[in-house]
């Protein structure tokens, strides 16, 4: 047993830059006090229009159950604004064209993003990640799940 405090906020850091490696990151986000709103079709436009606003960064793979998502992405170019500030700027657009305003506030405060070390690690991320659906009993054939996408394609480069 560790004599570690249990962490109650993710550990911000920034993004390493590798020479050509690519930066990949594995960000999940989640609803104020984890309330059930995302998986609608109209919500899932919102997101959408909200992370193409939101140009700094290039979304790939992404997964949004009711009450949290999970997304990776990439930097669109070399001088780009930090993950927290990306977050923060989507977060704030999709809140501000939120359609039910008894929702409000609709995110937590924090996401939590990781950045990922290989190719492998981005293809096991999401092949867990596409398996949320599943495992919470809404369907039974992940493909199935209509609230997944991929935006952009992120490749990795070592």
């Amino acid at each position: 047993m560790s004599d570690l405090p249990e962490r109650k906020r993710p550990a911000q850091q920034s993004v390493h830059e590798h020479g050509n490696r690519s930066s990949i990151i594995f960000v999940t986000v989640c609803t104020h006090e984890r309330q059930s709103i995302l998986a609608q079709k109209d919500i899932h436009h919102l997101l959408i229009k909200s992370w193409e606003a939101a140009n700094h960064w290039l979304v790939g793979h992404y997964m949004i159950m009711p009450d949290h998502i999970h997304l990776f992405c990439a930097p669109a170019n070399y001088e780009h604004t930090s993950i927290q500030q990306w977050i923060r700027f989507w977060k704030s657009y999709a809140s501000k064209q939120w359609p039910r305003i008894e929702e409000q506030p609709i995110w937590q405060t924090n996401a939590w993003d990781r950045q990922l070390r290989s190719g492998d690690s981005y293809s096991e991320k999401w092949a867990y990640v596409q398996n949320n659906p599943v495992r919470q009993n809404k369907v039974t054939n992940a493909a199935d799940w209509p609230y997944q996408g991929e935006l952009n394609t992120l490749y990795w480069h070592d």
